[in-house]
């Protein structure tokens, strides 16, 4: 498995791979002067990015949580327990 694949056989980009061309979309938009149709291209391209993303994060997550729950005693909780 390379950096630029996402593990699941579907040969879309890794989360990083993600990450990384998002800076570049963003760098574009703020830095070029782009035609329309180019900037809307690239906002439609970021969109796709961010919520391919989110899923991989949510997917992750859930990973998580299912390890966690696992073991005898492990067992989930939300963050904000234990801090005060």
């Amino acid at each position: 498995m390379t950096d630029e694949t996402d593990g699941e056989g579907g040969g879309g980009l890794s989360l990083e791979a993600r990450l990384r061309r998002l800076e570049e979309i963003v760098g574009q938009l703020e830095v070029e002067e782009l035609e329309l149709d180019r900037a809307l291209a690239l906002f439609e391209e970021g969109v796709v990015h961010v919520r391919e993303a989110e899923k991989a994060l949510a997917g992750a997550e859930l990973r998580v949580e299912e390890l966690l729950g696992e073991g005898d005693e492990l067992g989930t909780r939300p963050l904000e327990e234990g801090k005060e």
